[in-house]
């Protein structure tokens, strides 16, 4: 190789060269892009053509997709059809004359029936906060709404049978005398009014004016005051 005289100009000055890839690198890259156009030329004619698809199979598929899609639908109407039966059934139970409910929802039983500081505690006390609402355990007609001495404020229901039930020591009542009430029927809030030692609910049964004890009595109409159940759809609980 000739060298280079020091009066040549220098023809390269100032320019960046890029060194020539190997042989083997060059060889490398070109495969790679000749076996990569084959792959894609491979895939590209397993794909069917839309147009080579016969008119018939493109009909059954449609046919198959529509028939999915109907009973998707019909699936959704017996649902919601279905929901709607259930809450309905349970309505008209409720609205039954001969249900049995139970007064309050998410409570606690804190004093039984019995004598209680040399006195008869004539009804259970279910505690619960002030102002929640309480209900009518069955149907029948408010006798009594309003204040009630040591009850409170307080509402008492005379039921067909001859049962009453009395709901003591209101904060508010939603009734009033002479009104008809469902079982469900919201009566009025929890309080701590009258002879109260806190907010809860004091209920009684009488039956023929004497007072029974709620528990064995509503135990017997399917509801179970101690384990909060109430078996609106006729069975009994066994206790």
């Amino acid at each position: 190789m000739r060298q280079r005289l020091s009066s040549e100009p220098d023809r390269y000055r100032g320019r960046r060269r890029v060194p020539t890839p190997p042989r083997s690198r060059y060889a490398a890259v070109v495969t790679t892009a000749f076996v990569g156009a084959g792959v894609v030329a491979l895939g590209a004619s397993a794909l069917p053509d839309a147009k080579a698809v016969h008119p018939s199979t493109l009909a059954e598929l449609e046919n198959a997709a529509a028939t999915s899609e109907d009973l998707s639908a019909r699936a959704a109407d017996a649902e919601r059809a279905s929901r709607d039966q259930r809450g309905g059934l349970e309505t008209s139970l409720a609205e039954a004359p001969d249900v049995w409910l139970l007064p309050l929802r998410d409570y606690d039983f804190t004093l039984p029936y019995g004598v209680r500081w040399n006195k008869m505690h004539a009804g259970i006390d279910l505690t619960a906060p002030e102002g929640t609402p309480y209900q009518a355990i069955h149907a029948g007609k408010v006798v009594k709404a309003g204040w009630y001495g040591g009850y409170g404020y307080c509402v008492i229901v005379a039921h067909p049978d001859g049962t009453e039930s009395i709901y003591g020591h209101s904060s508010k009542l939603f009734v009033r005398e002479g009104q008809e009430v469902k079982a469900g029927d919201t009566l009025g809030l929890v309080g701590n009014t009258g002879h109260s030692y806190g907010s809860h609910l004091h209920l009684e049964l009488h039956v023929n004016g004497e007072p029974r004890d709620p528990i064995p009595f509503l135990r017997e109409k399917g509801v179970d005051i101690k384990l909060q159940v109430e078996a609106i759809y006729g069975g009994v609980i066994d206790s």
